[in-house]
């Protein structure tokens, strides 16, 4: 703790964890991009709200900027700390801090994993129905940074659909508290909604009072086989307008290579170059529905094969080959787009996007995979082992300007739910306008007329 500033802040906050070990700057310093070279300054784990306060007013005096952190689970750069930042790390502070049954609303601080969340629910007899495969290692906070949205989205909408109010220490270190659970507020702005999704350039989100809902009916899921790209779209519109979905995902041959390498199991036989994975609720009239569909998609070319899980057991199985692809592919240091568009513009978005990548990655393996029922696309590069990790990137960065070009042609975002940070920021302008974007840095000036927070990250 040789620096002179940190002592300051050790001093004014003797309970503060401070951390400077090149160890824990190098974990806490970096997302799971792994594209930046960790560098910061120290990092910072305060244990109670009056200490992430202290920190920020003592960050403005000292004109040190801050890159508020959650489980750093995020693909774009978000929270990377790489140019002398203090990180603050808001792990410790992960407690429930209520619950009204009344309201059914669960108060909970930021750093509380989601999992710990629906943990949290359940005792309840209800659910906080967001969820997504990082859900043990995801934190709340970053959840609200990024308006995350996972697999469940179909049904229950993202982040910003469940978040009743929020506790939030502005870029002077002023205290907010937004919205304080209300279901009807039409006095003026909602900042609370400001909040989410900003990626902490604007507050550090200290706590969150979460909506929770009643657990969904019971539910059945079922794998499918699919002939071509073309087939997705025809089976979404098949099954939703005979079951009532929970999640609609899939993924490709490619992905299902890596993930049965990884250790998940064969559910199909055969090659097929496409799959889906879908969860529905299972009722009497269920159980015809799905079966009448199934063969009409099959008599219709849609669908090669099928199956239908028999138990809890073969249910996770399936969900397996979609919810690991992301950890199977990391080894490879994939590049990662994630993008979105209105449902109704992705068959012919499809078309052209895969003739783009057939045409620009000849020789890298390209990875398909997301939420198609929401219109969430996951696409992958794969760095092949004899290209440096730089001429990689520049490549893909190459190709995602003219994915940004066709996703603005068809009114798309270059980020559908892991947020700018520093991967995307050159690509927000196919997305924004500049109207918008001159907007979005007023709000940041006002928020943060110090620019202390997050500073680099959503704009260049």
């Amino acid at each position: 703790m040789t620096d002179a500033r940190l002592a300051g802040l050790a001093a004014r906050l003797p309970n503060l964890r401070l951390l400077t070990d090149p160890a824990d700057l190098e974990h806490y310093g970096r997302d799971w991009t792994r594209r930046w070279t960790p560098a910061p300054l120290a990092i910072a784990l305060p244990g109670e709200l009056a200490e992430v306060q202290g920190i920020v007013r003592w960050a403005n005096e000292h004109g040190v900027a801050l890159v508020p952190s959650g489980g750093r689970t995020g693909l774009s750069g978000g929270a990377v700390a790489a140019t002398g930042e203090l990180v603050l790390s808001l792990e410790r502070m992960n407690r429930v801090l209520g619950f009204d049954a009344v309201d059914r609303t669960l108060t909970v601080q930021a750093g509380m994993t989601l999992h710990a969340v629906h943990e949290a629910a359940k005792e309840h007899a209800l659910i906080y129905p967001v969820d997504f495969a990082a859900r043990g290692s995801c934190s709340i906070g970053g959840n609200i940074a990024t308006n995350a949205g996972g697999i469940r989205v179909i049904r229950y909408g993202n982040t910003r659909e469940w978040i009743a109010g929020l506790t939030v220490v502005a870029g002077n270190g002023e205290l907010l508290r937004l919205n304080r659970g209300l279901i009807k507020n039409s006095s003026g702005y909602d900042l609370r909604q400001l909040m989410i999704g900003s990626e902490g350039t604007l507050g550090v989100v200290v706590e969150a009072t979460l909506r929770l809902t009643d657990p969904p009916p019971p539910s059945q899921v079922m794998l499918l086989a699919l002939p071509g790209m073309d087939a997705l779209m025809e089976v979404f519109a098949l099954f939703r307008s005979r079951l009532t979905l929970q999640a609609f995902e899939f993924f490709t041959d490619a992905a299902l290579r890596h993930v049965l390498a990884h250790g998940a199991q064969r559910a199909i036989d055969g090659e097929h170059p496409y799959y889906v994975v879908t969860e529905f609720d299972a009722d009497e009239a269920s159980q015809d529905a799905v079966l009448a569909a199934f063969e009409q998609g099959v008599e219709r070319g849609w669908i090669n094969d099928g199956v239908i899980a028999q138990s809890e057991a073969q249910a996770a199985a399936l969900w397996r080959l979609r919810e690991g692809i992301t950890e199977s592919l990391a080894p490879h240091k994939p590049y990662k787009n994630d993008i979105s568009l209105r449902i109704s513009a992705l068959p012919l978005f499809l078309q052209e996007i895969q003739a783009l990548l057939g045409r620009e990655y000849p020789h890298f393996d390209v990875v398909w995979f997301g939420h198609i029922g929401d219109g969430n696309l996951h696409i992958n590069v794969l760095r092949p082992e004899n290209l440096s990790e730089g001429d990689f990137i520049k490549q893909c960065e190459q190709v995602t300007k003219l994915l940004a070009d066709t996703l603005q042609r068809h009114g798309g975002s270059i980020s559908a739910e892991h947020g700018i940070g520093l991967v995307k920021r050159a690509y927000l302008g196919s997305t924004r306008s500049e109207a918008e974007i001159a907007l979005m840095r007023g709000v940041k000036q006002a928020f943060d007329p110090k620019g202390l927070l997050n500073p680099g990250k959503l704009f260049v």
